[in-house]
């Protein structure tokens, strides 16, 4: 961005604060954009933005995400990965390794296995295009009616227990919300296909951790892959550690791409400098 002064925040005294008026963060300390008395809008490098939801509730800030075709794509291959790990039943011969048993099981068709997401914009739709590619029918549930091609589409509290009953995999990619918080509870998992898999690559608190680890012990569910934690990093005493049917990933299911992001950002910066519209702005109830 050659036309743009791009310093850090701690190298503004109380004069040069003053004059900026875009803020480009991930997690910034709240307190620190209060010290920008002009400030019109905040850019995140992130696609996730409740925390700055929750920091800037008190404020008028608008709020840009990161809106990344390259991440879409990024996440959209991990869908796919480790669904195919847990179609392949994975854990269940890493298990046999470990105890030198030779023994081979019964492998079970793409096309009979039902693939179901929970969120249905840019990250679910590329997800769900790989996973159709691959043979899996593939159900999807947004909160809003979504039509996507070879996807089995459900919408609103109604339609989703009658979506999660016909689950073997369910796969969460919804941005974290009031509405969504625990959204995957007790019930939810019980609704699913006995030895159903989970795989959580959206926020830790969309499932109930007790729910979670409740139907894992009793063999409800047969193996969750979590990339994402109430806390992060995941304390070393933290039970997902260790549990036999947990598969533990350090938050890596889809990285921003600084190359893409950074072009993203710039191209956004221009627009604005050119016309002096913002880009689209997160919907503070809606939480994206």
């Amino acid at each position: 961005m050659p036309d743009e002064h791009v310093v850090l925040l701690d190298e503004l005294d109380a004069t040069a604060r003053a004059g900026c008026d875009v803020a480009i963060v991930a997690n910034p300390q709240p307190d620190d954009l209060r010290t920008l008395p002009n400030l019109k809008w905040v850019h995140s490098v992130w696609a996730g933005v409740e925390r700055l939801v929750a920091d800037l509730g008190d404020t008028e800030l608008n709020i840009v995400r990161l809106i990344d075709p390259r991440l879409a794509e990024t996440m959209a291959e991990a869908v796919l990965a480790w669904t195919l790990y847990l179609h392949r039943d994975m854990p269940r011969y890493a298990r046999q390794q470990a105890a030198r048993q030779w023994l081979a099981h019964d492998c079970v068709r793409a096309e009979d296995r039902t693939v179901s997401l929970l969120g249905l914009g840019a990250l679910g739709a590329a997800a769900a295009a790989k996973l159709h590619t691959a043979g899996f029918q593939v159900c999807g549930w947004s909160r809003t009616r979504k039509a996507l091609p070879d996807v089995d589409c459900h919408a609103g509290s109604d339609e989703l227990m009658a979506m999660l009953a016909r689950t073997d995999i369910l796969v969460c990619l919804l941005p974290l919300t009031p509405q969504t918080r625990h959204i995957v509870d007790a019930q939810a998992i019980g609704a699913l296909r006995a030895q159903a898999s989970l795989i959580n690559f959206a926020r830790g608190p969309i499932v109930d951790d007790a729910a979670l680890r409740a139907a894992l012990d009793t063999g409800h569910l047969s193996h969750a892959v979590l990339d994402v934690f109430d806390r992060e990093p995941l304390p070393e005493e933290a039970w997902q550690w260790t549990h036999p049917s947990v598969t533990v990933l350090p938050h890596i299911s889809a990285p921003t791409d600084r190359r893409t992001a950074a072009a993203i950002v710039a191209a956004n910066m221009r627009r604005y400098r050119l016309s002096g519209v913002m880009p689209a702005t997160v919907d503070r109830e809606a939480g994206y």
